[in-house]
């Protein structure tokens, strides 16, 4: 009797599974004008060769399908990855197309690299000799790895080599000119801990401010399957004969640099034990030189787990370490010299260390800062490095030319984080013969260069800057042409600059400049014309306490002066520490690139008005601006409004606001402390700033020490007062900490739950941006039906 009835519920249960419980809701389109703009193929990225041999045209893919996003992940210590591939989301870094062809003859014929089919391909990079490149493939069972011949001939197989890139971020390391190093699964395994057990948290007094993180490790079983995945097997490749060798043993491998001419390895890998409210890059790391069969020379430092430390603060003793790419072969790291918070009171924050080969005696120190270290860059040269500094606490950088041997360092420049009118650019950079990356000099190997964007009121004339390493003025190499904005790229030689021409509605054009002559390299792209009929209109104005802010507003191709249209503004806030560098920031920009999916700028093409780049500067003191969040948004808003009167093309009355992420957050602020418009988009925003207790974007203070701006800065906490109706749109798996779903779902519940107006739209498989074709149409859809259904048609 017991048999047959639990044969009969087994029958029941599998004929329960065909029964349809309801459909999905069909994805929605927008108008065909729309979806094909949107649908519009993605320009080539250019990528020229370390030797400025050769060009690569990479044409990247547009949209993830749904099935590649429908694969299993594993989300363990704040990290998300295919268990099969061994590898994260691919996203918009998948290529379609390759090609190559020589730099510097515009006439020669593009040689299309023929990809066998299967899978996805990603991760061009060349090699430093030029005569090379590698590619990366995933496949349902593996990633791989493909080297190839510039000259000739189809990509080939590493054959042997499965890659784990669930650790592996950054660009390529090369061991010399054609061998490259990289993380593999690690052979022969053991299977992956399958069995669950109790999620148990235990903590003994010791404060742990760290932010709201997703995907955390929650038991034993959890930290086994972490472990599993992301152990790897270092392995040298040899691009020009296809032959690999195993570097030193399995390990949990986060980070891997060359020293010098490939004399050393400085690697850092991650043990135990790990934390349950952190991520895996800030669990304990161990930092060690090992020799080129991956032999540990040295162990430098075993460096704590962040638990413990303020969003600002830095772990004690040694942390952020540095192989020279140089003939010296030295290794650098930063050591602290106070108790780490930024609140602490000492003359000198961070020292720079240095150890030569063959590593066995005591480092060196190098230079003291009185602010908290930042980055290192070397020069060709190997004999001096560019330091930067910056104090968080007042928003300013500094940047010094520093001799390598410990003698006194020069300033070369300090100013705000925010800076853009006076702002130095950055060191121009190239990669050496054997895959060093350094900070290019010239033959005499007495100056070096740095580019910027050259910013100003009336747009951008980005420059090149000569430096000596003797102290003498600054020299101004190259300034592009009035009203152009090209853009230094590197030297081809001592007369010949490679740069790129950026226009408003064109893709980037690569060229050659000789003196007053530049010459494409490329024949002209654009975005499509749909993009190109879209009415633009630069806007400048001021808000009542005199701070500059701009917006661009772009109208219908057929729009008609004297008409009037519904518009939605679509914005994002931003931190300055004073009113000149917010003023700074609505400086003339032209609005370039071609827009993301889901970007309200199509929009335009379906005869609403939109509003993007609007500038929405929230000046204060960086410790404390959030205090004044809402006025300053506030203020803001009234300014764009008033504005958009005045233009007489915008009907005032019929107006959205809108944002992603943050100016989520900020848009249902305003309709919550406002009555400027009659509805509101909000896409993966977060609400409810109690789920983010300690801090969130630029705010450091916890939610008990500033409890006042917490409590006043979340819409959640003030939802009845928003009476207009709520378009809330957010990816179900987005993994971006501070905005999870939830802040979406808690929102519409208590919109709902008042009696409000809202729409609440999960999209499944999505993170915080979209990545799928059919995602991008129906946000398009949404927003569009939504302004319809609450502003009306586009015009009345």
């Amino acid at each position: 009797m017991h048999r047959l009835l639990t044969r009969l519920l087994g029958l029941l249960g599998a004929l329960w599974l065909l029964i349809p419980l309801g459909h999905a809701e069909p994805y929605r389109q927008p108008a065909p004008a729309t979806r094909a703009a949107l649908d519009a193929p993605l320009p080539a990225r250019t990528l020229v060769s370390p030797d400025r041999r050769w060009l690569a045209l990479i044409t990247p893919r547009r949209y993830t399908p749904l099935a590649e996003l429908a694969r299993p992940q594993v989300k363990l210590a704040g990290a998300r990855f295919d268990p099969q591939a061994h590898a994260s989301a691919l996203g918009s870094a998948a290529l379609v197309t390759l090609r190559l062809r020589p730099l510097m003859d515009p006439q020669a014929a593009e040689r299309v690299i023929a990809l066998p089919p299967g899978g996805a391909w990603h991760g061009f990079a060349w090699a430093p000799d030029g005569r090379h490149y590698i590619l990366m493939r995933r496949t349902l069972s593996r990633s791989e790895l493909w080297w190839g011949e510039t000259a000739g001939g189809e990509p080939q197989l590493a054959g042997g080599i499965a890659l784990n890139l669930v650790l592996w971020e950054g660009d390529p390391v090369w061991l010399s000119a054609t061998e490259l190093v990289v993380p593999t699964v690690v052979p022969s395994r053991a299977p992956a801990p399958a069995l669950p057990g109790p999620q148990i948290q235990d903590h003994h007094g010791r404060g742990s401010p760290e932010r709201t993180l997703p995907d955390l490790l929650r038991n034993e079983q959890d930290d086994a399957l972490f472990e599993h995945h992301a152990r790897s097997q270092l392995m040298a490749f040899q691009v020009s004969t296809g032959a690999r060798r195993r570097l030193g043993e399995p390990g949990l491998f986060t980070s891997v640099a060359v020293a010098g001419r490939g004399q050393a390895l400085l690697t850092e890998r991650m043990t135990r034990p790990f934390s349950r409210h952190l991520a895996w890059d800030d669990f304990p790391q161990v930092a060690e030189v090992r020799d080129r069969q991956g032999r540990v020379l040295r162990e430098l430092a075993r460096l704590p787990s962040r638990a413990g430390i303020p969003i600002d603060g830095v772990i004690p003793g040694p942390r952020v370490f540095y192989a020279s790419p140089t003939d010296d072969a030295a290794v650098y790291w930063v050591e602290a010299l106070d108790s780490g918070p930024v609140s602490s009171k000492s003359s000198y924050r961070d020292r720079v260390m240095r150890l030569d080969p063959p590593y066995r005696g005591d480092p060196v120190e190098v230079q003291r800062m009185p602010y908290r270290f930042s980055r290192l860059r070397f020069l060709e040269n190997g004999q001096h490095a560019l330091l930067t500094e910056t104090d968080r606490s007042r928003a300013i950088t500094r940047t010094y030319l520093l001799p390598l041997d410990g003698s006194q360092s020069r300033l070369l420049f300090e100013h705000p984080l925010r800076e853009r009118f006076r702002h130095p650019g950055s060191p121009l950079m190239r990669t050496l013969p054997h895959g060093g990356r350094v900070v290019a000099m010239d033959a005499d190997r007495e100056d070096f260069w740095f580019v910027g964007s050259g910013a100003g009121p009336k747009g951008e004339r980005p420059f090149l800057d000569r430096y000596g390493l003797r102290d003498h003025p600054i020299q101004r190499v190259f300034h592009a042409p009035e009203g152009s904005v090209e853009m230094p790229i590197g030297w081809v030689d001592e007369r010949r600059l490679l740069t790129q021409v950026e226009r408003g509605q064109e893709p980037a054009q690569l060229g050659v400049r000789e003196g007053s002559t530049w010459r494409a390299l490329l024949p002209p792209r654009d975005f499509g014309a749909s993009l190109r009929t879209i009415k633009r209109q630069y806007l400048s104005f001021k808000r009542d306490d005199g701070v500059e802010l701009s917006a661009w507003l772009l109208l219908p191709p057929d729009h008609q002066d004297g008409q009037k249209r519904a518009t939605l503004i679509w914005a994002y806030p931003r931190e300055f520490t004073d009113g000149e560098l917010a003023s700074q920031a609505a400086a003339y920009s032209e609005l370039g690139g071609l827009p993301a999916p889901g970007s309200p700028v199509w929009l335009a093409l379906e005869g609403y008005a939109v509003v993007v780049e609007a500038t929405m500067p929230v000046v204060g003191d960086s410790r404390t601006v959030n205090d004044g969040f809402i006025e300053q948004i506030q203020l803001n808003a009234k300014a764009l409004v008033d504005q958009l009167r005045d233009v007489g093309s915008v009907d005032v009355s019929r107006l959205a606001i809108g944002g992603q992420s943050y100016g989520a957050y900020m848009a249902v602020n305003l309709l919550a402390h406002t009555q400027l418009f009659k509805v509101g988009i909000a896409r993966a925003g977060a609400y409810n700033r109690t789920l983010t207790p300690f801090g969130f974007q630029s705010e450091r203070r916890s939610l008990w020490e500033a409890r006042d701006a917490y409590l006043r800065a979340s819409p959640f906490l003030h939802a009845e007062r928003i009476k207009e109706p709520l378009l809330l749109i957010h990816g179900e798996q987005d993994p971006n900490p501070g905005t999870p779903v939830l802040q979406s779902e808690r929102l519409y519940h208590a919109l709902a739950g008042l009696g409000q107006t809202a729409r609440l739209v999960v999209l499944p498989l999505e993170g915080h941006s979209l990545a799928s074709r059919e995602a991008a149409g129906q946000v398009q859809w949404e927003m569009q039906q939504w302004l319809r259904r609450h502003l009306g048609p586009p015009l009345r």
